[in-house]
């Protein structure tokens, strides 16, 4: 007698806030359709897009939009008007082309450079995070020739990856490899966050939370709750404050699973 497998309901995952960051549109090697197609599937009160959602500085000297990254704007858009989601976007160093715009408000929708979410916990500070970067802050012309080289690493990775999956090995990420080694020289991680701590109590925040570093995190520094919301080129995570208020770190991969999706499906017009 056989045994058929339960069949597992799709559902949309509910929660209080989406928070995501660098996703990096006009990239070629941005996760536009698994980005979209994780929006689609949630349903949240507040989406916080937290700075580096298109990336200007890539499509001014390369170009690369495509119809995914339009369909990513689309679901945004869509989350507005059919959802009631109010969307917060803040500005990150890749799209600082805002920077002539911010602070403006239009119906469910907010441009600016930070925003205070208010918990049971307490208030958390959003950023995009940039501003911990001393590269980012004070050399923009190298922050600007890292980002053209960290792409040039992603195109060569394919090379990489291709290799390793015919000898059975799993990925390697040397695009992330290198990138966390200069970050280690010239902004090491200690002190990003001493300036996280420092900046959440002299606003007298219980957390804060970025982007920028394409690093996914969630931990306690003392008394001072840190999260980073990782990117859509590499990591593929995002943060989601759920109906009782916890946060967490989520991974795409893991999100289909537990909604009863599968990734493939991002690569389907729905």
């Amino acid at each position: 007698m056989s045994v058929t497998a339960p069949i597992r309901e799709k559902t949309k995952l509910r929660c209080k806030t989406v928070i995501i960051s660098d996703v990096h549109l006009g990239m070629k090697d941005c996760k536009a359709l698994q980005a979209a197609h994780f929006l689609r599937h949630t349903l949240c009160e507040k989406l916080i897009l937290n700075g580096d959602i298109i990336d200007a500085w890539h499509l001014k000297r390369l170009g690369g939009w495509n119809p995914s990254h339009t369909g990513f704007i689309r679901t945004v858009l869509k989350k507005m008007e059919k959802e009631n989601t109010r969307v917060i976007y803040l500005r990150g160093n890749h799209d600082d082309i805002l920077d002539r715009f911010i602070p403006i408000e239009l119906d469910n929708l907010i441009l600016t450079e930070e925003h205070v979410h208010s918990t049971a916990r307490g208030d958390y500070l959003l950023v995009h995070g940039d501003g911990f970067d001393a590269v980012t802050t004070n050399h923009a012309w190298l922050a600007k020739l890292g980002g053209y080289g960290y792409n040039a690493l992603l195109r060569f990775n394919r090379v990489i990856d291709w290799a390793r999956q015919m000898m059975g090995k799993e990925p390697f990420s040397l695009a992330k490899w290198a990138k966390a080694k200069v970050k280690a020289k010239v902004s090491p991680m200690g002190r990003w966050e001493e300036q996280v701590v420092d900046l959440a109590r002299w606003r007298q925040c219980a957390g804060l939370i970025c982007g920028h570093i394409h690093t996914p995190t969630d931990k306690m520094l003392g008394d001072i709750h840190y999260l980073n919301s990782g990117d859509w080129v590499e990591s593929m995570t995002a943060i989601i404050e759920h109906l009782d208020g916890r946060f967490e770190v989520i991974h795409y991969d893991d999100f289909c699973e537990r909604t009863g999706r599968e990734p493939k499906e991002a690569m389907q017009a729905e």
